[in-house]
């Protein structure tokens, strides 16, 4: 039987192209194969930097005889979870069913039809106390299949039916989170510190950079108890001075196995350390303080100098193995200094370029640009931006998921593509003042609303609705009060444009919109902040009131689950709080080709510079011509900003009221 993945995209489908298992790759060529020879389906997912999935490989899919049993006795299915994150969530789902602490690999044993009736993780080659070996869990399975073929059947429908009903009830609306609630959760995440090193829990321990992003917050703000900051605070410092933060080149690994961060499982992912960049950013805005700054400069070193891609995108993941004085070993690269190293073949990187951790890194590096004063990190981040609008971007407005050296991956988007896509977008076109980041962003957001069923949000009471920024809106007294969406199945405002993957769905296994949270914001989330942004830009209540909509749905698991749903929360808190807008216009070049601080040659950088440190709401800095631009585009924030007298000028709105100009950093008011 021949293998299938010769051919893939995915470097982690083609490290199994030589394994004796006849592999397909993700599609409905499999399951027609196995009810033509009436047997189960082994899904097995997992990514190119996972080690325990390299020995899995090499323990048991490179394993000739244990190979054979599986050709003969099941059609197999090899998926990277990052290339197909819809069919990797829906068989979590499913998984969970069988089997807690789940992770990578994810194994699970499915019915022609797609249905999984078994699962695990990681199988060892020979049985430990409490953990059948791979060939004995091949063996149970296929002896169920055989001889009680009606209970297994029962059971995958029971597990479908289940998963069925939690989508509907994942549907149901709800109301954004109250200032108190949130108060009040973060009071529990504060009571969950570990005290003595930092982070949450025992081991092993994970950076959870979205909980830690709703956290830090600022002084004062809705829903911030007063030791979040604190926390949020106190782990960074811990982290960034452990050894789960590479010294040499100032990256993040995935997650420690002990609990003073020691002792790293040494894969380093562009999300987290996407994630952590704007954290450690914002850190520094905070406070000030050096070690804020020196860890966010690392951490861009690395995206820039490890991850970034000849064409300008960024790698996905680095590895966590590599080949040192001619062994293959996990970890012992990142144990030698920087001199040693240049000795060695670094780790490989996955080189897929996907475009909505890619939107994570351009946002970062937009906003460490900016506040860093490191034009560098800012033309780093339009490099990549112009990458994916140049080889992401189909003509009709849809998205590529994947790419890896000029080849297209067939998975399609996801939400998460075009939330975390446009939110780069945006905050480049802040940070550049290049109108067109904007408009591109904007029209995949508008290609994420709408749908087949109506529905009506009120807006929140706290915000009026308005035209103009800064201006009195006229009100229609028949439609005052409501804002019509469209919404999809799952009672979600935002969806995919190309819907649900083909295959789940003639499965019917399709979740309709993937909620989960965790190491990354959800791409509903993602989604919804991006379109808040862009009522902050555009004055369009439709926005604002589709990522409440998103934001109410996912209010109560938030709530009730707050390490696994930190940027939910976080936008919720957004939505709740009051809104400040804060535009800064210079007479000349503002960005790329600009003087070293930023500024035009020749113009007081006072201003400036103090806009930077602000680590909260808003910031846009413009010229005049690109301010006009930004309004003739319909970006009514950007209408009628100038600089007085040639002078830098600052536009600071709260609640949409503005106040006069601003040409001295004294009278800029503190965040």
């Amino acid at each position: 039987m021949s293998n299938h993945l010769v051919d893939a995209i995915s470097p982690y489908l083609r490290s199994h192209a030589d394994n004796p298992v006849a592999w397909y790759g993700w599609g409905s060529e499999a399951f027609v194969e196995a009810r033509l020879r009436d047997l189960p389906v082994l899904v097995s997912i997992g990514y190119s930097t996972c080690h325990w999935c390299h020995v899995m490989a090499r323990e048991s899919f490179s394993d000739p005889e244990l190979a054979d049993y599986l050709n003969g006795h099941f059609v197999s299915i090899k998926v990277d979870r990052e290339e197909h994150p819809e069919v990797d969530a829906s068989y979590l789902a499913a998984a969970s069913a069988f089997v807690g602490g789940l992770g990578w690999p994810l194994n699970v044993f499915v019915t022609p039809d797609g249905q999984a009736f078994y699962a695990g993780t990681y199988f060892p080659p020979l049985p430990l106390p409490g953990h059948p070996s791979f060939r004995q869990v091949l063996e149970a399975v296929t002896d169920a299949w055989t001889n009680r073929r009606a209970e297994v059947t029962a059971s995958a429908s029971l597990v479908a039916e289940a998963l069925a009903a939690a989508a509907v009830q994942r549907g149901a609306g709800g109301a954004l989170p109250s200032p108190a609630a949130l108060d009040r959760v973060q009071v529990e995440l504060v009571g969950l510190e570990d005290p003595r090193f930092g982070g949450f829990g025992g081991a092993p321990k994970f950076p959870v950079a979205p909980v830690l992003g709703f956290l830090l917050g600022r002084p004062g703000a809705v829903g911030q108890a007063p030791e979040a900051q604190a926390l949020a605070l106190r782990t960074l410092k811990r982290m960034g001075a452990s050894p789960l933060r590479d010294p040499v080149e100032g990256g993040f690994f995935r997650y420690a196995v002990n609990r003073d961060w020691s002792d790293p499982h040494y894969e380093r992912m562009l999300y987290d350390n996407a994630q952590l960049l704007d954290l450690y950013t914002q850190a520094w805005q905070l406070t000030g303080e050096k070690w804020a700054q020196t860890v966010a400069e690392g951490v861009a070193g690395f995206l820039t100098t490890v991850l970034r891609l000849p064409g300008g995108g960024f790698a996905s993941a680095q590895d966590s193995e590599s080949t040192v004085a001619g062994r293959r070993v996990e970890g012992v690269y990142y144990t030698l200094d920087e001199d040693a190293r240049l000795q060695e073949e670094p780790p490989a990187l996955d080189e897929k370029v996907l475009t909505g951790w890619n939107g994570l890194a351009i946002r970062a590096l937009a906003r460490a640009g900016f506040a860093l004063a490191d034009p560098d990190l800012t033309t780093a981040a339009a490099r990549a931006a112009d990458y994916l609008l140049t080889r992401h971007l189909r003509r009709d407005g849809s998205l590529v998921r994947a790419s890896i050296a000029g080849r297209t991956s067939a998975a399609q988007a996801t939400l998460e593509d075009f939330g975390m896509c446009a939110q780069g977008l945006l905050e480049l076109a802040l940070a550049t003042g290049e109108v067109r980041y904007a408009a591109a962003a904007r029209r995949l957001i508008d290609g994420t609303l709408g749908g087949t069923d109506a529905k009506t949000v009120p807006p929140a009471a706290d915000i009026p609705s308005t035209g103009t920024p800064g201006t009195s809106a006229p009100t229609d007294a028949a439609t005052a009060g409501t804002v019509t969406l469209g919404t999809n199945a799952g009672g979600m405002p935002f969806r995919a444009p190309d819907g649900p993957d083909p295959v789940l769905a003639a499965q019917g296994l399709a979740l309709d919109v993937d909620p989960s949270e965790g190491a990354y914001p959800s791409g509903i989330t993602a989604t919804a902040e991006a379109a808040n942004l862009l009522y902050l830009l555009t004055g369009d209540d439709r926005y604002r009131a589709a990522a409440v909509a998103a934001m109410a749905a996912l209010a109560e698991r938030a709530l009730e689950r707050p390490l696994a749903f930190g940027a939910a929360l976080r936008l919720s808190g957004i939505l709740t709080g009051p809104v400040e807008q804060l535009v800064v216009v210079g007479a000349d070049v503002v960005g790329p080709g600009a003087g070293p601080d930023g500024a035009a040659p020749g113009q007081p950088a006072a201003l400036l510079d103090a806009v930077r440190r602000r680590g909260s709401g808003l910031v846009a800095s413009v010229t005049e011509v690109q301010a006009q631009a930004f309004a003739d585009a319909g970006f009514e924030l950007f209408r009628d900003r100038v600089a007085h007298q040639g002078l830098p000028t600052a536009y600071l709105c709260r609640d949409f009221v503005c106040r006069l100009p601003i040409t001295d950093p004294a009278d800029l008011p503190m965040a």
